[in-house]
């Protein structure tokens, strides 16, 4: 059975990294990188919300801003490590 958490997570992730890409532009072909980390900070940033107490608003037991902070920290640490990494370019 899957909990509604992770299902919560995994809509936060997506509609967080619609918004990133709407904002920017274009991720380029990392977008799966960008997806794949959004859901996992949605869940993690719900999960550290959980046990430091940040209650500002829920749905059910998710924690939405918590989950939403770790969702951008997900796709800020992509986007980071995508522009140290090297670029690929024409030659």
């Amino acid at each position: 059975m899957i909990g509604p958490g992770l299902v919560l997570a995994v809509l936060l992730g997506i509609f967080s990294t619609a918004a990133y890409v709407f904002v920017r532009g274009s991720v380029g072909g990392r977008l799966p990188l960008v997806v794949l980390a959004a859901i996992l900070g949605a869940g993690a940033g719900d999960s550290l919300g959980g046990r430091l107490g940040i209650d500002l608003f829920r749905l059910g037991d998710f924690r939405l801003p918590a989950a939403l902070v770790g969702a951008g920290v997900g796709i800020g640490f992509v986007s980071i490590v995508a522009a140290l990494g090297p670029q690929r370019g024409k030659p």
